[in-house]
């Protein structure tokens, strides 16, 4: 007989609880048979030593929880609850686990032999934080290291500065040191982010022993009494790079670098909080500051400040390149580019009535010395395109791509940061134009001597290249490679360097292409606090992980599972996180596209043409009135609400992201299955993001199923099970409840709930809500729910007892104040509660026309 036990508060992972709080206990038993189960909760509750038991009771499914994933299975739910009452009175966690059996006369069974798991845990953490010392989280501190206590930005904080001197660079060798801070205490577990190599950052967790295989910007401790640890090094400041490593032991070791010629100084920054997003964002605002006074003290902010006053800077509206679906040619067109490729790409997306926004005109384009082979070894020549490929020139393919796709914006072309993989070539016109030096590169895949251009050329350089663009037509830019500048070996080159490329790319793309930049291959610590930690400037996309490599199957999963750590940090910059380009017909598609719509950033397509999943992409998507394609891009970062959670476990990724105003929008949980078997998880209300306050319905993209119930309690909000490669996207809309003061007799309920759902059909369709109000018309007594979207699409609107309603007599909707013909007007086939207009429909049937605003204004009447 199949069997399967979920539990919530989960088995296998620490759960942090109020030190008050009595803890709801649900079980749900998933079997292909229906028994009489008995479940029983062993905790050591009272007793740190001794185990004790309680039975569950039974229950009819809660009626708020929807169960998602077992569709067309025969499977049977049995549900059993209890509650854990009071505080034990201890720090120290609170083990449990469950047993089971199929009946009275059977033997119990403990699930964590038969379901491979491990005891959950319960953290009762206090109102206040108990200790106040650094040497209360950390044990031994070294005595040569500087500790400040600081004032932080957070609530409920504990904010310290930590410095230690960094050996003085001597010759070509840059001065290193090797400083350890001291032993984590109290902690169960532990997440960094680490340099997976020099480009990109990816996520560790571990248990016990922090030891990290390689060396992290920031480290997070969850304590035994449910606070968190947070240390971040910061880099970019004085040319000293540190790192967090381990001594072995589990001690924090500081790793530094010092490029400069002057003793230099390692910084950390350590705090601890409540939880894991206050202390992160206690000391990511204090490295901000950091970062700034130092520099606003060298005169480096200067710079940007004097760019920004350039005469040749123009405000544009960036909507656009944020919010427009781009196309890449990097995995669609493959490496041997040309213009008639990418002609005959785009006349496959307008054939599929795919209309992009922005192109990007990936790696291949320019002029190199040598053609194919290895990349590391091509060096380029000039700023024209290569004739090969472009024998007409940069500015006619840009100018004819204009005249055939007026649906594209924004076109942006390839570089790397230093030229191109191999550096400037010798031979050609960029080496006779501009000083060059020959620097030499750490060993491996990029090592060696290369030809880049010298400190005092550089910013002419980059303002004479992205002039040049800007005469071709191109008008944004995306910057790869730039590690190199982390790659460089010699400290004379480091220090002469790292910051004059960094200065001079932040201002020729704000003076050319209003910051119309992506930043890629550069999450080395100096550029994160650098260039992307100031908020002096406008925000720019930044990659935010490894890329998508199509042909590597076990790519995928990790892929999603990185960007959703990685933003943790990310989302403290001043970027917008790019979760890489994907192909819509690609095995993992709608998995990659789900991630996509949550993450909070742009969304770039690179299929192979004539290779499309229109219907993927009508969901990450929509048209507006002007016929526009836009992304439903949410309105913060959507990273993992688990740091802790490693990708070896068998847990289920929940990305986070939100829409709308505080206590007013709508939490969206992405849900993925990022192992190698199939997974059940109980998922709670207070697990989406901003639903700390009022009522909720839950509805599932991929079924369209809403929550019969609305939600407001303890009660588990949805059962899910996820398939391996399974997804899922839910969202928490906010219910609003009325009572309908009516002037003459109506047949259907008085009292009447709603919840605004945006664009149903859509994986992010609550992003489509611009603006909207709901209430009672002071002269009517009818509810009025009014609704400005910036698509079209299929618009929908929870309200409770819609069955007991009549469509003909009960509701009247407008679209622009024009009556919406009752043919684009119908209930949900999936969930009875929901009142669906056909938008496309009726702003045809209406002759609607685009107004300023470029939004839909839709109005519906309820009596």
């Amino acid at each position: 007989m199949y069997a399967k036990m979920i539990c919530n508060p989960p088995l296998g992972k620490a759960t942090v609880v109020d030190h008050a709080q009595d803890v709801q206990f649900t079980v749900a038993i998933e079997s292909s048979a229906e028994k009489s189960w008995n479940v029983a909760l062993w905790t050591n509750c009272n007793d740190p030593s001794k185990w004790e038991s309680v039975r569950l009771d039974p229950i009819e499914r809660p009626a708020s929880t929807l169960v998602l994933g077992n569709a067309g299975t025969t499977s049977k739910h049995q549900w059993f609850t209890t509650t854990l009452k009071g505080n034990p009175g201890r720090t120290s966690p609170v083990s449990f686990t469950i047993t089971f059996r199929a009946g009275e006369g059977e033997a119990w069974k403990w699930v964590n032999d038969q379901f491979s798991t491990s005891d959950g845990q319960l953290l009762y953490q206090s109102l206040r934080l108990q200790a106040h010392a650094l040497s209360d989280y950390i044990a031994d501190l070294a005595p040569y290291l500087q500790i400040d206590e600081e004032k932080s930005e957070t609530p409920e904080t504990l904010l310290w500065s930590v410095t230690s001197p960094v050996n003085a660079a001597s010759g070509r060798a840059s001065g290193f040191s090797i400083n350890k801070l001291g032993q984590p205490t109290d902690f169960l577990r532990w997440f960094s982010l680490v340099r997976l190599w020099s480009p990109w950052l990816a996520p560790r967790q571990g248990q016990t022993k922090f030891n990290p295989d390689k060396e992290a910007v920031l480290a997070s401790f969850l304590r035994q009494d449910g606070s968190h640890l947070v240390v971040l090094a910061v880099s970019g400041v004085d040319d000293v790079l540190t790192t967090l490593h381990h001594d072995g032991e589990g001690g924090i070791v500081m790793n530094s670098r010092n490029d400069s010629e002057s003793e230099g100084v390692a910084r950390l920054v350590v705090a601890v909080a409540q939880t894991f997003e206050v202390a992160n964002a206690a000391v990511m605002y204090y490295a901000r500051k950091l970062v700034m006074k130092y520099a606003l003290a060298s005169g480096e902010a200067s710079k940007e400040e004097e760019a920004k006053g350039d005469d040749e800077i123009k405000p544009e509206w960036l909507e656009n390149w944020y919010d427009g679906l781009t196309y890449c040619t990097w995995n669609g067109i493959g490496q041997n580019l040309t213009e008639e490729k990418i002609f005959t790409a785009l006349d496959s997306l307008k054939k599929n009535e795919i209309n992009i926004t922005n192109l990007i005109i990936d790696d291949n384009w320019q002029s190199l010395d040598t053609e194919g082979g290895d990349q590391f070894k091509n060096a380029w020549m000039e700023f024209e395109a290569n004739k090969g490929g472009f024998p007409r020139g940069l500015q006619k393919t840009v100018a004819d791509i204009r005249s055939k796709n007026e649906n594209i914006k924004h076109i942006a072309v390839w570089h790397a940061i230093l030229g191109y993989w191999g550096g400037i070539s010798p031979h050609g016109k960029i080496a006779k134009e501009y000083k060059t030096v020959t620097v030499q590169k750490k060993g491996g895949v990029s090592g060696g001597k290369m030809l880049a251009v010298a400190e005092e050329d550089v910013p002419r350089f980059y303002r004479d290249f992205y002039s040049f663009l800007s005469s071709t037509g191109v008008d944004s830019v995306k910057t790869d490679a730039q590690f190199f500048l982390d790659e460089l070996d010699d400290a004379t080159d480091r220090r002469a360097l790292i910051r004059t490329y960094q200065d001079a790319w932040s201002i020729n793309i704000l003076r050319y292409f209003s910051a119309k930049a992506i930043s890629c291959m550069s999450q080395t610590p100096q550029i994160l606090f650098h260039s992307q930690m100031p908020f002096n400037k406008p925000q720019i996309m930044v990659r935010n992980s490894d890329d998508f490599f199509p042909e590597v199957p076990a790519s995928h999963p990790w892929h999603i599972f990185c960007n959703a750590h990685n933003s943790l940090f990310t989302q403290h910059l001043n970027v917008l996180p790019d979760w890489d380009m994907f192909q819509t017909s690609h095995p993992w598609a709608s998995f990659h596209a789900a991630a996509r719509c949550v993450s909070g950033g742009p969304i770039y397509i690179t299929d192979v043409p004539g290779k499309h999943d229109v219907d993927l992409i009508h969901q990450m998507t929509a048209q507006t009135p002007r016929g526009n394609t836009v992304i439903l891009r949410t309105h913060t970062v959507g990273k993992s609400i688990e740091a802790y959670s490693s990708y070896d476990e068998p847990a289920l990724l929940k990305i986070g992201t939100y829409v709308g105003m505080a206590h007013t929008g709508t939490g969206i949980l992405g849900v993925f299955n990022v192992s190698q078997r199939s997974i059940s998880e109980l998922l709670r209300l207070d697990q989406f993001p901003g639903t700390e306050e009022g009522s909720y319905v839950i509805r599932s993209h991929t079924t369209s199923q809403v929550s019969s119930q609305v939600i407001n309690g303890d009660d588990p909000c949805a059962l899910l099970n996820l398939p391996v490669q399974g997804w899922e996207i839910l969202s928490a809309f906010p219910v609003h409840s009325f009572k309908l003061q009516r002037k003459q007799p109506a047949d259907g309920p008085s009292s009447i709930s709603v919840a605004n759902l945006g664009l149903i059909g859509k994986m992010t369709g609550a992003a489509a809500i611009v603006n909207t109000d709901i209430h009672i018309d002071r002269t009517s007594g009818r509810l009025k729910v009014w609704t400005s979207l910036k698509a079209l699409g299929t618009y929908g609107l929870y309200i409770s007892e819609l069955p007991k309603r009549s469509l003909e007599n009960d509701f009247m909707a407008l679209l622009f104040s024009k009556p919406i013909p009752l043919d684009c007007v119908k209930i949900n086939a999936v969930c009875p509660n929901v009142l669906e207009i056909d938008v496309v429909k009726a702003w045809k049937e209406t002759d609607s026309e685009a107004g300023w605003s470029n939004e839909v204004a839709i109005e519906i009447v309820i009596r």
